[in-house]
């Protein structure tokens, strides 16, 4: 009874030293066990795990992808046009022997503020070596790889892997939204006097060629009206010279008839003449006394 009074203390203390010297390495998880601080082993496959109770102890970090949202980070790309940037990076910690070198006791935390600074180091650096419009443009991928490839390096020296590194948004700075957008505003009032101009410029051009044609098919009407008007005149001519060549009597009594009528209308028929004129040589003939009685 005695000796099992003293066995039993003595077995629990086994246990608990036994359970104390076991840990779990959960499979999301990569462990290492210390001893003083000091790297004793590194355990990076899930399930059981030993250390030595008291002397020794486990840390675990994630060994999952992990994202970071950079702070809006204000760059001046080479035309001096600044702009607000906003970026995230994906990244794992691939090395944990060197990542518990490089950060101790800081953890995670500690390695996610020191990546911040490389990658906010080397956005300024890329965007600051294109121009805004690259920057701006959709087509980003060449400077997004720049800045992944950049900080590779530096953050393999804490025993992180840079996986992507991401623009999310790139706007321009509140105090120089105003600006921009009246700069904008000038250059489209310019483009579109330019066009105004142009256009008047074309319709100048047009209108001058048009008053051109206007004249040369008036003048052409004109000498072709001028031509059949004489070719008109002369066949008239002709037709005259014809008919009084046919009976020269009948063509003077023609052309003192057309007088007659002419002269002989209303509100003009009042003349002073003497009574023997030629004028009246028809209306005295013999003819015309018959035509005259026959009416």
């Amino acid at each position: 009874m005695r000796k099992s009074f003293f066995l039993l203390p003595i077995l629990v203390v086994a246990v608990l030293v036994l359970l104390s010297s076991v840990f779990i390495v959960d499979e999301r998880k990569k462990a290492l066990v210390l001893q003083f601080g000091q790297i004793v082993r590194v355990q990076e496959e899930p399930g059981l795990g030993f250390k030595i109770p008291l002397f020794q102890n486990v840390v675990t970090y994630d060994d999952r992808i992990l994202s970071r949202d950079l702070d809006p980070l204000e760059v001046t790309p080479s035309d001096d046009r600044r702009l607000v940037v906003d970026a995230f990076a994906r990244y794992r910690i691939a090395d944990v022997r060197t990542f518990r070198e490089a950060v101790g006791d800081g953890g995670e935390d500690t390695a996610a503020r020191r990546l911040d600074s490389i990658l906010r180091a080397e956005t300024r650096e890329v965007l600051g070596s294109v121009s805004s419009n690259d920057i701006l443009s959709t087509d980003r991928a060449a400077l997004m790889l720049r800045i992944r490839n950049g900080a590779i390096a530096e953050a393999r020296a804490l025993g992180l892997q840079v996986i992507d590194v991401r623009l999310k948004r790139t706007d321009l700075p509140p105090a120089n939204l105003e600006a921009t957008y009246e700069r904008m505003k000038a250059e489209r009032d310019r483009e579109a006097k330019d066009e105004i101009a142009r256009g008047n410029e074309a319709a100048q051009r047009v209108r001058a060629q048009a008053d051109r044609t206007v004249v040369e098919l008036t003048s052409d009407a004109r000498r072709q009206a001028e031509i059949t008007r004489g070719e008109a005149d002369a066949e008239r001519n002709a037709i005259f010279a014809d008919a009084f060549g046919a009976d020269p009597e009948f063509f003077e009594f023609y052309r003192s008839m057309t007088a007659y009528t002419r002269s002989l209308t209303p509100g003009n028929s009042s003349m002073v003449l003497s009574p023997d004129s030629e004028f009246f040589n028809y209306l005295r003939s013999d003819q015309g006394s018959r035509s005259s009685e026959g009416e």
